[in-house]
């Protein structure tokens, strides 16, 4: 009997050390992405904003792996990137191309596939997609946007739970339990960490309510832009921060200070404690007043001012530090992750990646928000740290898109993506080798009539140009040379001097929309399945 008991022992302790040795042989996966994050918010790319603001954890995913300079998204609004995402399809395939319509979450997305070849997976954040999510042994989400503080979750797609604190406090927590208490560790994880910062309204963590708030910054050199030299897209927008923001929701006043009407502000507040609220008021009581002794209604300063600029430079800092005061608190999350994997010596079997929803505007144009295919929102940051594979402080020049991100885990995983998945691994590029990669890049933006009123349009992007087709209820074309013009100020479609350019690029766009299985008659079903709506 003794004789028995000991080999059922050794048995399974064999099993469970081939079990063991299979996770460890298997990378982990890591995949981090904040809504509305953009590249020149983060001091590793270099375009000059933050000059002296620095996020740590970040820039040491920068540091300790791949930079990747082109990194851009098919369609730059959150609900349809995400499901590009997880489907590893255009938004015309995937059947999720705004943020109205549903998402199919019965179709293959990647995490199914990771699920069944044996990772241990989890969804943790925001997600925005709506319905139960498939693929996750474990979820906890936000409901759709969910809640800067005292934030509900739904767990597992089915029970909604509240919690006490900050939303970016939270989530990374959450992914820290679920590591310690809930991961089945004879198999590798794969975890979708998800914060909801730095999505609009911007309402920062306690400890950094007055973070930011004595620095000062240069306006972006075309925030006063008249839009001469663009059509009638960039004309019509309502996503300026002088025009289009709320004195509530975005200047965090509770009543509109020219008006006295009563703002947006009430449901936010009214989830927070006492202790919270004091603390809010503490700071922006303060500044909110000042603001009211130098603008009250019917000072002649304002009409005077050349430009709107002193209530220009109010509302562009508020809107920005506000914005950074979020990151600061999405960056300690990534660093307490971070830390946890290190502590626990499974970082370097770990692929981290970092990325965003899509880009966003922090003044550039005068502009908030994104939608547009000009390189601001179209870009969008990508860090990837797994040093078995990628060379610390490596930079990537080859264009990717965020269709590419799910190949790519597979990739990783060991496994061959579905026939059907349209982007390709970057995994060869990340590495450092010397691969054939595509030469352009193929957009196209649907929410229209809708928010912001960004027109719909689709194009193309090559290394160096850019074709922009804007439809519906007008047919305007945009070419930019992005060499001499890289912020997009003038559009040369109709210049004589690029004809050849233009020609060449209609053709290109011709043949990404016949390799991706775009058309006009795909966009007339979308246009009337929006009007049906409406």
């Amino acid at each position: 009997m003794k004789k028995i008991l000991l080999f059922v022992f050794v048995v399974s302790w064999l099993f469970a050390s081939c079990q063991e040795k299979e996770a460890e042989q298997r990378p982990n996966i890591l995949f981090i992405m904040t809504d509305d994050h953009t590249q020149q918010a983060i001091y590793a790319y270099e375009k000059g904003l933050l000059d002296s603001v620095y996020f740590p954890n970040m820039d040491r995913l920068a540091k300790e792996g791949a930079l990747f300079r082109n990194s851009f998204v098919t369609n730059s609004i959150c609900a349809p990137s995400r499901a590009v995402l997880l489907t590893g399809k255009y938004s015309h395939l995937n059947g999720k191309v705004d943020n109205v319509g549903p998402f199919n979450w019965d179709q293959m997305i990647y995490p199914k596939l990771l699920q069944e070849a044996g990772y241990a997976t989890a969804l943790i954040g925001k997600i925005h997609l709506g319905g139960k999510p498939q693929g996750y042994d474990f979820s906890l989400t936000l409901p759709g946007q969910g809640n800067y503080y005292n934030p509900e979750f739904i767990r597992n797609g089915e029970e909604e739970v509240k919690f006490e604190g900050h939303c970016e406090a939270l989530i990374p927590q959450f992914v820290v339990d679920w590591l310690e208490n809930d991961w089945d560790k004879s198999k590798p994880f794969a975890i979708n960490y998800h914060p909801k910062a730095p999505h609009r309204n911007w309402m920062p963590e306690e400890k950094y309510l007055s973070y930011l708030e004595d620095k000062e910054f240069e306006f972006p050199d075309n925030f006063f832009d008249d839009y001469e030299g663009r059509g009638t897209a960039a004309r019509e927008q309502e996503m300026e921060i002088v025009d289009n923001m709320y004195w509530g929701w975005d200047m965090k006043f509770e009543e509109n200070p020219f008006t006295g009407e009563p703002s947006r502000l009430a449901a936010p507040f009214g989830r927070m404690t006492e202790e919270q609220m004091a603390a809010w008021n503490e700071v922006y009581g303060p500044a909110n007043e000042k603001f009211i002794r130098e603008f009250v209604p019917g000072d002649q300063r304002i009409a005077d001012t050349p430009d709107r600029k002193a209530l220009a430079k109010f509302k562009f800092h508020r809107y920005l530090r506000d914005y950074l005061k979020v990151v600061k608190s999405v960056d300690d999350g990534i660093g307490k992750v971070l830390g946890y994997l290190e502590e626990k010596g499974i970082l370097d079997n770990t692929i981290v990646i970092y990325t965003s929803d899509q880009g966003f505007y922090l003044g550039e144009h005068g502009w908030y928000d994104k939608r547009f295919m000009y390189e601001t929102s179209l870009s969008t940051p990508l860090l990837v740290r797994y040093p078995k594979e990628i060379k610390a402080g490596s930079v990537v020049e080859e264009m990717v898109m965020n269709l590419d991100h799910a190949p790519t885990i597979l990739d990783y995983a060991g496994l061959e993506k579905p026939h059907d998945m349209q982007g390709e691994s970057w995994r060869a590029i990340a590495a450092g080798e010397d691969v054939s990669w595509r030469d352009a890049i193929y957009y196209h933006y649907y929410e229209y009539p809708g928010a912001h009123s960004v027109k719909r349009h689709y194009g193309a992007r090559t290394e160096r140009y850019k074709l922009i087709h804007f439809y519906y209820d007008i047919d305007e074309w945009e070419l930019y040379d992005l060499k001499t013009d890289p912020k997009e100020m003038n559009n040369v479609y109709n210049d004589p001097a690029y004809a050849e350019v233009q020609q060449a690029l209609h053709t290109r766009l011709e043949e990404l929309r016949e390799q991706y299985g775009d058309s006009d008659e795909l966009n007339q079903q979308y246009i009337d399945r929006s009007l049906s709506k409406n």
